[in-house]
């Protein structure tokens, strides 16, 4: 098949239209089969759940065209686990895990022509999404349910690509509550965090470094994706927290400094005061992959890792490999890559 006419090296992460998405409904205790739509709008009751209440939460994941020519997608069945534990913390009836997957491979194989080549440094982004649908006024759970999943093709989250960003540490706002849903893919937390990234960016920088609602002293995680840094003796620390959404990519990565850069994992309460010791520092999630720190600014203190725009080595090396793994130029050991049947 053909592919669609796009400038696929100059992609930005935005929403691009593709040809189509899939619906399903529960209903009377059961999940439909797949409804296949050509429009991007959704019909939804004015009283749904969703809208009021918040009974909303969703994924991202990547498709990738591989050196081989064939499609893949990442670690699909970590994705199907989160988000059956994101539906369950909320009160909502959770999408099955295989019939996840099945959705994921449909949708992908629906869109062919919108993944990008190879080569290209984009890849098609998956996006499943929850809803409560029911029309309900009083403050209780859906009773019926809506999952659907789109595609689009997508560049790299932030401008640039594997370009260095700044980052402040946020004290006045706080992404989630302790015991809270901050560690779900829900559209609260997003909404909650907009306020301090919109702030950070107003004073030149490009996104915030929460630290925990509770002490207000370790680190949790780095506007919409997880925090890594990278000490002098070759550690690899992520910080441990209950409001932490457990990136899937950061969980890659952590296999991959330990067992193929012979490094030392640490994933614990992280203090912000050892930001000033790290030798480099990250964030990670599926949109960005990696994004290398350039600088952190803590109050009246900045700490700057890079002094260019260059990448630090270690988060080179964890880069290359993780999308090396993703694209088929790097050996897969470990069975993360999931082929999707284009015939």
């Amino acid at each position: 098949m053909e592919k669609a006419n796009l400038d696929w090296t100059n992609l930005e992460f935005s929403y691009i239209k593709t040809d189509y998405h899939l619906e399903y409904y529960f209903k009377d205790g059961k999940w439909s089969e797949a409804q296949i739509k050509k429009s991007d709008k959704i019909e939804l009751h004015m009283a749904a759940t969703a809208l009021h209440y918040g009974q909303q939460c969703f994924e991202g994941l990547k498709a990738f065209e591989r050196a081989d020519g064939k499609i893949s997608i990442f670690r699909v069945n970590e994705n199907a686990k989160r988000m059956k534990r994101s539906a369950k913390k909320i009160k909502m009836e959770p999408f099955p895990e295989d019939k996840f997957i099945e959705a994921v491979f449909k949708v992908v194989q629906l869109n062919r022509r919108f993944i990008p080549p190879y080569g290209s440094g984009a890849s098609l982004y998956v996006r499943p999404l929850l809803l409560g649908t029911s029309g309900i006024v009083g403050v209780k759970p859906s009773y019926e349910y809506l999952f659907l999943i789109f595609v689009t093709p997508v560049g790299p989250y932030f401008k640039g690509g594997l370009k260095p960003i700044r980052l402040l540490v946020e004290e006045e706002i706080d992404r989630a509550a302790p015991l809270g849903v901050g560690d779900v893919k829900v559209g609260g937390n997003y909404a909650a965090g907009m306020r301090a990234t919109i702030k950070a960016k107003s004073l030149g920088y490009n996104e915030v470094l929460y630290l925990d609602a509770k002490h207000k002293k370790y680190i949790d995680e780095s506007g919409p994706a997880n925090f890594f840094g990278i000490t002098k003796d070759n550690k690899y620390v992520t910080p441990a927290s209950s409001s932490i959404l457990p990136s899937i990519t950061n969980k890659s990565l952590r296999v991959i400094a330990e067992k193929e850069l012979g490094m030392t994992v640490e994933q614990r309460p992280v203090d912000v005061q050892e930001i000033f010791d790290f030798e480099e520092a990250g964030c990670c999630g599926t949109a960005a992959v990696i994004t290398p720190v350039k600088s952190i600014t803590y109050r009246d203190r900045e700490v700057v890792y890079l002094k260019d725009e260059d990448v630090g080595p270690t988060c080179k090396k964890l880069y290359d490999t993780l999308t090396g793994i993703q694209l088929g130029t790097v050996e897969d050991k470990y069975s993360w890559n999931f082929e999707v049947p284009m015939d």
